[in-house]
């Protein structure tokens, strides 16, 4: 753990504003979503982590189905890149099923018929990002993410929710790449079950590329003023959502954060987490794996800043 970490928290009326609330309840979340003063309207698209088999840390049904159900929305998601639940789209469907996500909303899966390529403007490692055509059907999306640890971005924030959740099976392998890599079918399988390019570039143009991937997305929705974002700190491991067995929860959970800049919204996280008493397994996990370039990249490609001023509408 380092001894000092730089927090961006500020008082400044120019920084983003990032709500937050102790309370961890559907109540909550709708509380939040009406503080952002954005109303989620047309065709709204849901994107969450369904959760892959064997993990129980993803957001549950009950927390967020007054507020799925209040905006009228489709929960979407898109199909993996390794092996698992998830990586057809009818074991998918199947997994959704019982996760209890379709007894909630209608789920759109949205590559499972084919891709459109969005084109990344300022990107270092990316020309485009390969994500699900059914994007295409939503004017609108609202970004529920459960914040955690991830095994190789070191943490699973709201520009991962959108870079690597809204990309297509190829389009994640054409991040996890940086680019030299669009077919999920040319990846190898590692000891630990993942897939992986094992001749591509290095960690930190992944790290880049899920940056420039995610304002690919928020371009494409009127360069972010048709999203909104809402982040729960519950259940949080090491591990991400995706990892079938994953490591034990051992932190304590913090509340739930709102935001219109995600980019500011999980540096707020991250402070957190470093400001938390028992926090030191993630922050761990995060700084191990140079999880907070994300953030840094994002900010330079003119994605959004990481200054932030935290509003509590406890």
């Amino acid at each position: 753990m380092p001894e000092f970490h730089r927090s961006y928290k500020t008082d400044e009326a120019t920084a983003s504003a990032v709500y937050f609330t102790r309370a961890i309840t559907p109540q909550a979340l709708i509380a939040l979503y009406n503080a952002l003063g954005r109303e989620a309207s047309g065709r709204v698209a849901v994107k969450l982590s369904t959760g892959e088999a064997g993990n129980n840390n993803y957001l549950k049904p009950s927390l967020i189905k007054d507020l799925v159900q209040s905006v009228k929305a489709t929960i979407v998601e898109c199909n993996t890149a390794y092996a698992g639940a998830r990586n057809t789209t009818e074991a998918h469907r199947e997994l959704i099923r019982q996760h209890g996500f379709s007894a909630i909303a209608d789920v759109d899966i949205m590559d499972s018929e084919s891709t459109i390529d969005l084109p990344v403007e300022g990107g270092v490692h990316l020309k485009k990002d390969i994500v699900g055509a059914h994007v295409q059907n939503y004017d609108f999306m609202m970004v529920l993410t459960h914040f955690k640890g991830h095994p190789m971005g070191g943490f699973g924030g709201a520009l991962k929710n959108i870079a690597i959740g809204v990309a297509s099976s190829d389009g994640k392998a054409n991040i996890h790449t940086a680019g030299h890599c669009q077919k999920a079918d040319g990846w190898q399988k590692l000891e630990d079950g993942r897939y992986m390019k094992l001749t591509g570039p290095d960690h930190n143009a992944f790290i880049e590329s899920m940056a420039e991937a995610a304002k690919a997305v928020s371009d494409f929705f009127d360069r972010g003023q048709k999203m909104l974002y809402i982040s729960v700190m519950n259940n949080m491991s090491v591990d991400c959502d995706c990892v079938s067995h994953p490591a034990e929860v051992d932190m304590k959970d913090i509340g739930v954060l709102a935001s219109l800049n995600p980019v500011a919204l999980d540096q707020a996280c991250v402070d957190l987490v470093h400001e938390a008493a028992d926090g030191h397994s993630l922050i761990e996990r995060i700084d191990s794996r140079n999880g907070e370039l994300i953030l840094e990249h994002a900010e330079r490609i003119g994605f959004g800043s990481r200054a932030y001023r935290l509003v509590s509408i406890d």
